[in-house]
């Protein structure tokens, strides 16, 4: 390895001397600064490969060395010393562009792994192999600005919070973060909350051993173990129940886990990332999601805007998917009739991207002669989108008010199984009613599952086992 440089910001001797005994053997030479102003006469004349500075200094505070390190030397990862449980100060020194942080007493293998991953993102970070790299695709001003802030969020270890409609491609975004930075090449971990039985959440997350309930032959690591080095995505965490929300935030803030079963905690060393399409704020104001974990997961936020804010990027999104499309099938890549194009253009996408995939997936199948015509762009009732009146909303002129259908009704003309002579299968045909019952559900809700289960009188948990069933994912 070759030798770097850190500097050590701490008017505590022996946590000077600490700090250094724990470095030099990952080849890393410490320079000592005991003040504010030792640490800015030693960065003027000294490049550094990372900086560890203590919040409360004989002429200031550590958090002077953080803005000091970013206006003049962005590129230089650092990382703050806290007293423990300061959460406040760790997430205002992140706010402020600190790397991570590390608390006192420290944890050695902690403060280990943190300049490991400091270092590689020092080196340069990771290089994503091949041409296959996912991307975030569209040149309008707003998704430029997008990808400028995750480039910037790449280079931080901080927690942040992915909000946006659903659709809109929070998942992308977070394994972009984490392609982005210093922890590229370990594993990214997706976990959907809202997908896990309350009862297994604990063992999911943390772990289980052998023998530690009935069933448990062997033993299990959880997703923050999967996660370890790496980074752990928590979608959906709005559905996290209150009891979880609790041990979750122990395990951030301790930087470990007990696996069900376990004598001892297990430590860790994995950045979270989040998302949901629910309002957190709101959330903890009705008491349903904790304010200590929500301050603690939203260090820094990064909205996805929906596909109506950005509806220039049609074209290139619509190009994009039905190459993939051509490519997974392996058939030939249709034409796109210029009226096909004006019609997706002109719809609003209450699903967002993830429906203009939909619609052009149906479109592939359904197109003939090579050529995607504007009747082909079809909702999955059977609807063309070229009928259907623009969305209200979002800078949207008002449609003519229109009396909607009751839940669960259907007209005959959107049912597949009923354009076929004789209905000779009742299962088939009692799925789609329900298919198309949902369907219009989600639709009336923008695909607000919560809401549309409440326009259905089923459970969001019913809701979500039925789309499951359905194929309606």
């Amino acid at each position: 390895m070759d030798a770097c440089t850190a500097l050590i910001v701490d008017d505590e001797a022996d946590i000077r001397e600490l700090i250094e005994m724990t470095l030099l053997p990952m080849g890393v030479v410490c320079l000592p600064a005991e003040t504010v102003s030792e640490a800015r006469a030693l960065l003027k004349r000294q490049i550094f490969n990372f900086c560890i500075t203590d919040l409360r200094l004989p002429d200031g505070n550590g958090l002077e060395v953080v803005a000091h390190i970013q206006k003049h030397c962005p590129n230089l990862p650092v990382a703050v010393i806290t007293a423990h449980g300061n959460v406040e100060s760790a997430v205002e020194a992140m706010r402020l562009g600190a790397f991570d942080f590390v608390s006192k007493p420290f944890e050695l293998p902690v403060l280990r792994n943190m300049v490991a991953t400091a270092l590689r993102l020092s080196r340069g970070g990771y290089s994503w192999p091949g041409e296959n790299r996912p991307a975030l695709l569209g040149q309008s001003v707003v998704m430029e600005g997008v990808r400028n802030l995750i480039a910037k969020l790449a280079r931080s270890q901080a927690p942040i919070i992915i909000s946006g409609e659903s659709g809109t491609g929070k998942e992308l975004a977070a394994r972009l973060i984490h392609l982005s930075g210093p922890r590229a090449d370990k594993p990214f971990v997706p976990v959907n909350c809202g997908a896990i039985p309350e009862h297994l959440m604990e063992s999911e997350f943390f772990g289980y051993k052998k023998g530690s309930f009935t069933g448990a032959s062997q033993d299990k690591i959880g997703l923050f173990q999967a996660a370890n080095g790496g980074t752990l995505f928590l979608d959906e965490v709005a559905e996290l129940p209150l009891s979880m929300q609790v041990k979750l935030l122990r395990a951030i803030q301790e930087r470990a886990v007990r696996p069900v079963g376990a004598q001892a905690e297990a430590l860790i060393d994995v950045r979270i990332l989040s998302a949901s399409h629910k309002n957190l704020a709101a959330l903890v104001q009705d008491d349903v999601f904790r304010q200590d974990l929500f301050y603690r997961l939203n260090v820094i936020g990064l909205r996805l805007p929906s596909l109506r804010e950005h509806p220039d990027d049609i074209p290139e999104l619509t190009t994009a998917i039905i190459e993939r499309l051509s490519q997974q099938s392996g058939l030939s890549k249709p034409a796109l009739a210029a009226t096909a194009l004006k019609a997706l253009c002109s719809y609003r996408f209450p699903g967002n991207i993830r429906e203009l995939e939909n619609i052009l997936e149906r479109a592939f199948t359904l197109c003939e002669n090579g050529v995607i015509r504007a009747d082909d762009l079809l909702l999955p009732g059977g609807e063309p989108i070229s009928i259907r009146r623009p969305a209200t909303g979002f800078g949207a002129e008002a449609a003519p008010a229109a009396t909607p259908p009751p839940v669960g009704h259907v007209e005959p003309k959107t049912l597949p199984c009923l354009n076929a002579p004789v209905v000779n299968d009742l299962e088939g045909y009692l799925e789609n009613l329900e298919k198309a019952a949902i369907q219009r559900a989600l639709e009336a809700t923008r695909y607000n599952k919560t809401a549309a289960a409440e326009k259905l009188g089923i459970t969001f948990r019913a809701l979500r086992y039925r789309l499951k069933k359905l194929g309606l994912e």
